[in-house]
Order: C-alpha cells, then structure tokens, then sequence
C-alpha cells in the first residue's frame, strides 16, 4: 500500500501504543527520553480530559517547541481534540509545559518530515512503511506525506 494512511489502532494494536501513558502516570516519561512526550487535551464531545503519547518530530530548544505529526491523519482524536482546544499541557521527561497547539501549512509540514528523513532515515523509512508509504525521500514523496499527516507545533506559552 502507497501513499494511503493505515486505519486507526484497533485491539492489541490500540493497547500496545497507548502502553506509555503509564510510563507518565508513574512518573517513569523520562525512560522514553526526547522523543516522545505525554499529551494532555480535552475531548471535543465529552469535555473530559484525555491523555496520548506521541513522538516528536523535532524539538527546537531555541524556541521551546515540539514539532509532532499525526501519523494515522485527521481522523486521530487526539489532533481533532487539539484542533478545537489549542490551548492545552505536555511533559516531556520531568517537564510539564502549557503550550498552544497550531497546525503547519503543507509547506512547512513537508520542510519538517524532509528535516526527519534527513535526521532519522532509518526510522522514517520504517514509520512511513507502517503508516503506508513508501519514503524515498524525494520532495515530491515528502510532499505527498504532508498532505495526508497533518503536522503540528506545540509553542510552550509565553513563547512563539
């Protein structure tokens, strides 16, 4: 499958990726190190607090915000929940920040994914064969991943 995304985590799958979560509870996040970070948000519908784990595009320690990608496309939760309340916190390791949450243009997602490929070529060729492409690397693939996997900054408030 090319150039497709992956339908949402059903079963062992859904548990298996929700699994860090508990790292966070019991104050254990910092084992998962940079890269992934504990996402707060608010349901849409429900109001009630809601929690996912997500890897980390890129971190930009200048500026203090984390660059992260939805890899199963607008149909996540969690995004359309940061979508409708952008305001919102994260801890990263030990770190719990107030952040504003905003979407990447096509343009700037597809500067960050090729950044990505460039810095983890590895697991970007992994991640995008999980997800149902097929990265090469080229900006006209990269560009075709930034339209189905929408890509977002968290700003830590009082920055950006």
């Amino acid at each position: 499958m090319t150039g497709q995304l992956r339908q949402l985590p059903t079963g062992l799958l859904r548990w298996l990726l929700r699994a860090p979560i508990y790292l966070y509870r019991w104050n254990l996040g910092w084992l998962l190190g940079s890269r992934f970070i504990l996402l707060n948000h608010t349901g849409r519908k429900s109001g009630q607090p809601r929690q996912a784990v997500v890897e980390v595009v890129r971190h930009d320690r200048a500026s203090d915000t984390f660059i992260i990608a939805s890899g199963w496309g607008e149909g996540a939760q969690w995004y359309q929940n940061l979508l409708h309340h952008t305001d919102t916190t994260i801890q990263s390791g030990r770190r719990k920040l107030a952040v504003r949450a905003e979407r990447l243009s096509q343009q700037e997602a597809a500067a960050e994914l090729e950044r990505y490929g460039r810095d983890h070529p590895r697991t970007a060729k992994e991640l995008g064969r999980f997800l149902g492409f097929q990265w090469d690397g080229s900006p006209g693939q990269t560009a075709k991943i930034a339209a189905a996997i929408p890509i977002l900054a968290l700003y830590v408030k009082g920055t950006a």
